[in-house]
């Protein structure tokens, strides 16, 4: 092999960290959206149970992660990103009262809400790792918070579309405090590019986010997985 077809090692330095992120996780980000569970759901094929299914996956993961993000509020770093105006749980609580009903909490402790393997794992891992690696989060905080402003309005038309879901039950996708997305992303991407990382925690900052969005494409396996088993 020449020297020429060699990959070039990632220089964390070479842009500006949300530029790196975007390219870095390019792939990632396809091979999650790309996944069969998504793809039919966004497509109509699935049914209600299926969305509100994956509702309450996101219940589990962002009860851990805005857990993990308390914890750093005053963190010169990791600080300046954390927002309650991006925190879900309290509209994903939202969404499971209005179809599981005021015991969702009990329903998720004894199984009767079905949390799939990969969920639990990626919720015990922000538990875990969380607590002591602020690239580690603030890479989850970017994939998963930055994906919800980008997509969010466009996954409720959708899912309204196919499967007649009231506003009731889809609060997760509303940001009632964030009107303008678009001005909220790029003053995110502005705070990226100018917070003073080392070399060592911009790359792992790109490679934490390369494997959220694996984490994200494990609980959609699990959940097509999880589906079939109960057809």
């Amino acid at each position: 092999m020449s020297a020429s077809a060699v990959e070039a090692p990632l220089d964390p330095t070479a842009a500006p960290l949300s530029e790196l992120l975007k390219s870095h996780t390019a792939a990632a980000h396809t091979d999650a959206e790309e996944s069969t569970f998504v793809a039919e759901l966004m497509e109509g094929k699935l049914d209600t149970a299926a969305l509100v299914s994956l509702l309450a996956q996101s219940l589990v993961i962002y009860r851990a992660l805005e857990t993990a993000l308390d914890r750093f509020l005053d963190h010169p770093q990791l600080g300046g990103f954390i927002d309650p105006k991006l925190n879900r749980v309290a509209a994903l609580e939202q969404d499971l009262a209005y179809h599981y009903g005021p015991d969702f909490d009990a329903m998720l402790a004894d199984g009767r809400i079905a949390i799939v393997p990969a969920t639990q794992a990626y919720a015990d891992k922000l538990a875990t790792l969380g607590h002591e690696s602020i690239e580690f989060l603030l890479a989850h905080h970017y994939v998963r918070y930055m994906g919800d402003l980008s997509g969010g309005q466009i996954i409720q038309r959708m899912v309204q579309r196919h499967y007649g879901l009231a506003d009731e039950g889809l609060n997760f996708y509303t940001f009632p405090e964030i009107p303008k997305p678009k001005p909220y992303k790029d003053a995110y991407r502005e705070r990226l590019n100018t917070t003073d990382f080392t070399p060592a925690q911009l790359a792992a900052i790109l490679d934490y986010a390369s494997e959220s969005f694996e984490m994200n494409r494990a609980v959609f396996v699990d959940l097509g997985i999880d589906r079939a088993a109960r057809a």
